[in-house]
């Protein structure tokens, strides 16, 4: 095929993915089809990128969306002719021709109808709208999609799932079920997740002559000799990127930082404020003498775009990142085929292990629903491991049930499911946002904006983790948490 063919074809096949009207399986299929390089791809992906999005997000048929989906064994038929509603993503979401064809396969096997309603885009805006309609008790919508972070906001209005999907909990990330479990009651089933990842430029490490860091102190003594040694050739090039913004990212930076270091988890399950103790306080102190030296100083006004902006320019050798990031580096010349993602260092404290900041989204069952045993059944198709397998091998969305990371046809899809197995497993954290509910988003604000000020040097760790312990004290103690 002549480029100037290849080229059209992989135009229209990312065109297509982008919309939503292909899944990532078939992009690749047709890209190997057109016999298109990676360097080709690559910067190909990245044009059309910009250009599907400008022009139109709104989904087309994709007569193979949901082809791999296999129905989970033991749903109930005996509910047909009931039809609910659910919440399963927002109007920008290119998942709704794979959500279609799984909502219509549910329906074959059940013969229960289900209408998919696409929420607010901002993550406030739809807790906004959830909390309107749980305030009038409103049955008008069974299943709601929530944010890993509202299980203690949502808990009083959920149905308890402990007993009815026992089973499919039990096969779930054990620190998920934690996360959605508030005083004893699961609010709600995971569906997919996020968690906190360290990339790093293969071909730099081997460059150098180093190996993938262990610890942050690893980290720091690779980054350095790496940025060391491009700075000569490139004066944009820094060592580590990561999220140090006065924002929710910074939480999650910093809770991966003190967690990992045997700190604690800013808030314990029985309510004990554990942020100021020798570990949290050296995890801090650590951070901040990355500031304008492995780091630029700016970081510590960076979120995760102007992290992925200078990773994808190929100015960086280590970056803290979501694994959204991982397609952005595939899609860029400079770091296409030169990244890889271990676990995320531990620190050296008493008690140090490898933490990665979980996020992701649940199904919750409203306990206002009329229909709350259709409305489990759906939670059960949805959330179970066929439907997950699924979702990462059309979708690329991350799977919280571990046994899917070792499925052969997952790891032969995309190499990279396989290097987030361990990470998943090998000390995911969760907010404290269980624990303390309604409160969580006032002791998340509390605690990167003193986080933030010891990046900036205007603290010291231990000025700055007192703070934290009596702002929050103070706020759990005056509403009895």
């Amino acid at each position: 095929m002549h480029p100037s063919d290849q080229n059209r074809v992989v135009r229209r096949l990312l065109r297509d993915f982008h919309r939503g009207a292909i899944s990532r399986r078939n992009l690749l299929r047709g890209v190997a089809a057109a016999g298109v390089s990676g360097s080709a791809f690559a910067a190909l992906s990245q044009a059309t990128a910009r250009r599907a999005y400008a022009q139109d997000s709104t989904p087309v048929p994709d007569p193979s969306a949901g082809e791999t989906i296999v129905i989970p064994q033991g749903l109930r038929t005996d509910l047909g002719g009931q039809s609910i509603r659910a919440v399963l993503a927002d109007s920008t979401s290119a998942d709704g021709p794979f959500l279609e064809a799984a909502l219509a396969k549910f329906g074959e096997a059940t013969g229960i109808t289900v209408e998919f309603i696409r929420g607010e885009t901002s993550a406030t805006d739809r807790l906004q709208a959830y909390r309107q309609e749980w305030a009038a008790e409103s049955s008008d919508t069974d299943v709601y999609q929530i944010d890993v972070i509202w299980p203690g906001v949502v808990a009083e209005h959920a149905l308890d799932l402990s007993e009815s999907l026992a089973d499919l909990a039990a096969l779930q990330l054990e620190a998920l079920i934690g996360n959605n479990t508030v005083e004893g009651v699961l609010v709600g089933m995971p569906w997919f997740t996020d968690a906190g990842l360290l990339y790093y430029r293969t071909d730099l490490l081997e460059k150098y002559g180093l190996e993938v860091p262990v610890t942050w102190d690893d980290l720091a003594t690779s980054a350095q000799t790496i940025q060391d040694g491009e700075k000569a050739a490139n004066s944009n090039f820094v060592g580590f990127l990561f999220q140090g913004n006065v924002y929710e990212g910074l939480t999650c930076n910093g809770l991966e930082w003190q967690y990992s270091n045997g700190g604690g988890s800013i808030v314990e399950s029985d309510g004990t404020v554990s942020v100021n103790n020798e570990q949290a306080i050296a995890a801090f102190d650590r951070a901040a003498t990355w500031v304008n030296t492995i780091s630029p100083e700016g970081v510590t006004t960076y979120q995760e775009p102007d992290c992925q902006t200078i990773w994808v320019a190929g100015n960086a050798a280590f970056c803290r990142q979501w694994p959204g990031m991982y397609a952005a580096s595939q899609d860029s010349e400079a770091t296409a085929g030169k990244v890889a993602v271990p676990p995320i260092p531990m620190g050296t404290g008493e008690g140090a292990q490898n933490a990665a900041t979980l996020g992701g989204w649940q199904m919750m069952v409203s306990k206002y629903s009329e229909k709350q045993d259709a409305a489990l059944e759906f939670v059960k198709y949805m959330c179970s491991p066929e439907v997950q397998r699924s979702f990462m091998l059309e979708r690329s969305h991350a799977s919280t049930v571990p046994a899917n990371y070792e499925d052969p046809e997952v790891q032969a899809a995309s190499p990279f499911f396989a290097s987030l197995g361990p990470v998943f497993q090998g000390g995911a954290v969760a907010r404290p946002s269980s624990v303390t509910g309604d409160l969580y988003p006032e002791v998340s604000s509390i605690y990167f904006t003193e986080l933030n000020q010891v990046l900036t040097g205007s603290k010291s760790g231990a000025d700055a983790a007192s703070s934290m312990e009596s702002q929050i004290t103070e706020l759990i103690e005056g509403d009895d948490l």
